[in-house]
């Protein structure tokens, strides 16, 4: 038992000088930032669409997709933000299986964090710098976010990770806002307590020294679906789940309320194609029931170049190793349907 040191200690400070924004892409990153936070407070009435690949494994791939997306955005701003997922972090029930980019800076090599920081840095800035579009990631180790939080628009925390304290207290201390996922059980009492959590200010130890947050006042809501006792998909983008999301947000009184569907997971039951009949009966509800329109103006779409996924050896480039995705045919055109309820 116990730990040993494989590396020398990082020096976080030396880490964000490599890959740092400036000049032009340091503007466009706090000018796409304010867009977003507007987004959230309810001042521009625009669909936040965060999309891309269940993982980001392959730089050229993810970059060859966030061009195309820079393309569709253009087309599409008066209606839409887009900010690309380039997760590079993958979460593990049990451990086993590719962990993302910082684990695995190539995905069929050898484990080397070292490097996985640099690749992540990297795949990161790429995007600002070539295409213009800022990004999203999953928080799955709170520790690691100072290693990219100057590079990041927006901060996801996880099924698996929503109960965790540690990450709700960091997530009221961040810059970016934080979409809060239900839990696998999908109860949603857990994902208000963390939201709720994140919009408070707290005292805690972060990175050696005792810390005091701000509070997050764009921390708000991701519906996933969740699993009964007996692995059935039980999903929660349904009318009445929508009413209860609204009710409770009521109730609350939180600040900025704002719901984001995530179209895959236990939503589709990881049947990747349900993603278009989701988003078009969302789409649909909004219309029915105006009250929700305020409310509910997010998706979160797993898509990449190829449809379907992969094994890891596989070669398919711009096809997923994890979950299946949406291939860009199918992505182009559900991005136009999106926008034409804009």
């Amino acid at each position: 038992m116990g730990f040993q040191a494989i590396s020398q200690k990082i020096d976080v400070a030396t880490v964000l000088k490599r890959y740092a924004l400036s000049g032009e892409a340091l503007q466009r990153k706090q000018q796409r930032d304010n867009e977003l936070t507007n987004i959230l407070s309810g001042k521009d009435s625009r669909f936040l669409v965060i999309i891309g690949p269940c993982s980001a494994h392959d730089e050229e791939a993810v970059m060859e997709y966030a061009r195309r997306l820079q393309e569709v955005q253009e087309r599409l701003k008066d209606k839409l933000l887009i900010i690309p997922r380039v997760y590079t972090n993958k979460p593990r029930t049990n451990g086993d299986g590719y962990k993302g980019l910082l684990h695995q800076p190539n995905a069929t090599g050898n484990v080397n964090l070292i490097k996985g920081i640099d690749a992540v840095r990297r795949i990161h800035y790429r995007v600002i710098t070539e295409t213009g579009l800022t990004t999203a990631d999953e928080m799955l180790y709170p520790e690691n976010l100072e290693l990219v939080k100057d590079l990041l628009s927006y901060v996801a925390i996880g099924a698996r990770s929503v109960e965790d304290q540690n990450h709700r207290f960091v997530a009221s201390g961040i810059d970016q806002p934080v979409g809060m996922k239900n839990p696998t059980s999908g109860h949603l009492n857990v994902m208000f307590h963390s939201i709720y959590a994140a919009q408070q200010s707290h005292e805690f130890i972060y990175n050696n020294q005792e810390v005091k947050t701000t509070s997050n006042p764009y921390a708000h809501a991701i519906l996933r679906g969740g699993l009964d006792n007996y692995g059935k998909n039980i999903p929660n983008y349904h009318y009445e789940n929508l009413l209860d999301v609204k009710n409770e947000y009521d109730k609350l009184e939180l600040i900025n309320p704002f719901v984001i569907i995530d179209t895959n997971h236990d939503n589709s039951g990881k049947q990747f194609k349900e993603q278009v009949r989701i988003i078009q009966e969302v789409l649909n509800n909004r219309q029915w029931n105006t009250d929700l329109q305020p409310l509910v103006r997010g998706f979160m779409i797993e898509s990449f170049l190829e449809e379907g996924r992969q094994e890891m050896t596989g070669q398919v480039f711009g096809q997923s190793i994890t979950d299946p995705c949406l291939g860009w045919k199918e992505t182009e055109e559900l991005l136009t349907y999106i926008a034409s309820f804009s």
